[in-house]
Parts: C-alpha cells; sequence; structure tokens
C-alpha cells in the first residue's frame, strides 16, 4: 500500500489544525489549539486505489520555524492554509510557498492553496477571486473549506495525492530541480 506524506502548513490561528483532524478523525475541534507538531495517518482509497496518508500539521508560530524545514523536507505534497476570515493569514502564503521551495530545491511541488472557514462568510475578508488570483501566482490547485462543515476538506487532501501521484509516475519520475549554477528563481530565507 503506497504511502502518501502530506504537510499542512499556515499561520497559527488560521486552525489547519481543524482541518487535519476533521480529514483524519472525522471530529471538529472548535477552539484553537495551538500545535507544534501534530502526526496523522489514515487509510484511504482514493481512485480505487488503496493508500495511507500521512499528515503532518505543522505550527504556524515564528518560534517553529527551524523546524518547519525538516518537516518541509519530509513532505510529499503540501497544503497551504488561510483563513478567509483573516487577511493577514493570506498575505503570509506567499513566504511558505517560498519556503518550500527555498528547502526542497525546487520549483514545483504538489500543491494546494486552501481557504479555509468558507463557513464565515459574513466574517469573509479575502474573496474567493484573490484565492484564485493567488493560486494562478503560485502555480497551484485553489479550494475553500470548512473544516466545520466538513466542506472539500477530504477533496483538498485526495487532489494533493492526485498530483504527487502524477510526480511519482511522470515521464521523467525525478524532481524538477534548479539549475545549481544559478539559474532559477532565488527564494528568500524566512
Amino acid at each position: 500500500m503506497m504511502l502518501y506524506k502530506i504537510v499542512v502548513l499556515g499561520d497559527g490561528g488560521v486552525i489547519p489544525s481543524s482541518t487535519v483532524t476533521n480529514m483524519c478523525t472525522n471530529f471538529f475541534h472548535p477552539t484553537y489549539d495551538p500545535t507544534i507538531e501534530d502526526s496523522y495517518r489514515k487509510q484511504v482509497v482514493i481512485d480505487e486505489q488503496p493508500c495511507v496518508l500521512e499528515v503532518l500539521d505543522t505550527a504556524g508560530q515564528e518560534e517553529y520555524t527551524a523546524l518547519r524545514d525538516q518537516w518541509i523536507r519530509d513532505g510529499e505534497g503540501f497544503l497551504l492554509v488561510y483563513s478567509i476570515s483573516s487577511r493577514s493569514t493570506f498575505e503570509r502564503v506567499e513566504r511558505f510557498r517560498d519556503q518550500i521551495f527555498r528547502v526542497k530545491d525546487v520549483n514545483q511541488v504538489p500543491l494546494i492553496l486552501v481557504g479555509n472557514k468558507c463557513d464565515k462568510v459574513t466574517e469573509r475578508e479575502v474573496s474567493r477571486e484573490e484565492g484564485l488570483q493567488m493560486a494562478r501566482r503560485l502555480r497551484c490547485e485553489f479550494t475553500e473549506t470548512s473544516a466545520k462543515t466538513c466542506v472539500n476538506v477530504e477533496r483538498s487532501f485526495y487532489s494533493v495525492v492526485r498530483m504527487i501521484r502524477a510526480t511519482r509516475d511522470g515521464p521523467t519520475h525525478h524532481r524538477n530541480k534548479k539549475k545549481r549554477d544559478g539559474g532559477g528563481k532565488k527564494c528568500p530565507i524566512l
């Protein structure tokens, strides 16, 4: 059975923990509990293929940025999560993406941008169109989810697995490394 390592990144308070917990345990935690690192395993069937998802829920707090590099190195696919009700979490998404590219030394990875808390319609600070525009800039898929109401949570994880499969099964089967001779865009160190 294939194992897929998925890393969830987002600012503290975005509640990616609830998204991960909802996906892996089918239970929603309504309160914010700061996470340093939580790892979940769940056996699922995606496109008629049984597999195991190993989901690493990481901390958004700045004091854990050193640990984040190791989590990124180990990950195969990534969910970048922001809250639709917090513009500041949206504005920091690109830093997480840049850190992934820097640590993995690649210019493309299986990645999905996730606007969480889509159930908070009246508190929305980031429009769906802005999320779509950001996803185009980041060259990744986009979805809005609600851990509370289970909207698109499973779908976001399954989409990343499908991207990982495409990468593994691709014609070259190796990562698209940036040129070591200085070619490619340099990402800032966070």
